[in-house]
């Protein structure tokens, strides 16, 4: 009796539901799907997501061959044997790409501890694709550890410092319809690049109507500012004015700006760089500020526009022993990061 239980517990097999296979398929290309172990001229219906099939197809036997397939024939293919309507096989369609060749670039932003190395795919794929990175240095295979946080990235330790020896960085984009690599060679002093500087302040200074003190702190990914200093570039334009105002400035975390308009808003953004090395960071992120007012004017109310200033703010100050002229060229955007 416990028996017969057991046994009438058990759902007819032909109840169970088969289990959908992954099928992936070229974009723009014909498509054929079989129904399960099936034979080829078994009369079948076939479904896509519990609907008819309306895009352009044919069936031959128990095949469902798909047309010029895009991504709108993505779906849940289920097919039906005629005449009782037992599904018997399901199958969940992809349509993508192979990878074309990833993009790579490499920094480092922690010199001398080590670097990063950041791929992506211009051109999208639309199905799962992983990526396989090496790098060798000196012939020996260095070892590479995953972000955790950016997938597409990866961080490497530098086996030894001022090496002579180039890195050479392979990816290789792999999904299931085909693969692609890019390989890139560098020496580890021309992809140093320190982050933006951070915390950067800039007050008015009380009774100096034209000046504006700046402070900042090193970025703090850099590992040790005082074996491998960085040097600094600041720029800074009033909001009146298109054209920035630069100083370059060795070893130093503060600057004061003496020939600030009175009264005017000012924007400000830093930049840092290795002393010897590498190239300028990104602009810190920017900061406004006013000089210093005695007291707060009250404007009248008038339609008359305020004319603009028609000449340019006097030259900065030449005799700080901290400020050099700057090597840069002065014609960066807002928006551009520094070039050497």
């Amino acid at each position: 009796e416990v028996v017969s239980v057991a046994i009438s517990s058990v759902p007819p097999l032909q109840h169970c539901a088969p289990r959908a296979s992954i099928q992936y398929e070229r974009m723009d290309g014909d498509v054929t799907m079989r129904c399960g172990s099936l034979d080829s001229d078994a009369s079948v219906t076939w479904k896509v997501n519990g609907t008819d099939v309306k895009a352009h197809h044919r069936e031959e036997g128990s095949r469902l061959i798909l047309m010029e397939v895009d991504l709108s024939n993505n779906g849940l293919y289920s097919c039906f044997q005629n005449p009782n309507g037992e599904r018997r096989d399901q199958i969940n369609l992809r349509i993508g790409t192979s990878p074309r060749e990833p993009t790579v670039t490499c920094r480092s932003n922690t010199y001398p501890k080590g670097f990063y190395c950041s791929w992506h795919l211009q051109h999208p794929t639309s199905i799962p694709t992983d990526f396989d990175v090496t790098v060798l240095h000196n012939q020996e295979s260095l070892e590479v550890t995953r972000d955790v946080v950016h997938k597409n990235r990866c961080h490497v330790l530098f086996p030894e410092v001022f090496s002579s020896y180039p890195y050479r960085v392979n990816v290789t984009a792999v999904n299931a319809l085909g693969k692609a690599s890019t390989t890139i060679t560098f020496e580890e002093i021309n992809i140093v690049k320190p982050d933006p500087p951070e915390r950067v302040v800039a007050t008015p200074i009380p009774s100096n109507v034209r000046r504006l003190e700046v402070t900042w702190n090193s970025p703090s990914t850099w590992p040790d500012v005082e074996i491998f200093p960085l040097k600094y570039f600041l720029r800074y334009r009033p909001l009146i004015r298109d054209q920035w105002q630069h100083v370059e400035l060795t070893d130093s975390t503060a600057h004061t700006i003496t020939d600030a308009y009175a009264g005017k808003e000012y924007i400000i953004q830093v930049a840092a760089k290795d002393m010897e090395i590498g190239t300028w960071s990104d602009w810190s992120v920017a900061v406004h500020a006013t000089p210093w007012m005695d007291k707060p004017q009250q404007i009248p109310f008038t339609t008359e526009q305020e004319p603009l200033l028609g000449t340019s703010p006097p030259p900065p100050s030449r005799n700080r022993s901290s400020v050099r002229t700057p090597t840069l060229t002065p014609t960066l955007t807002p928006t551009d990061p520094l070039h050497h």
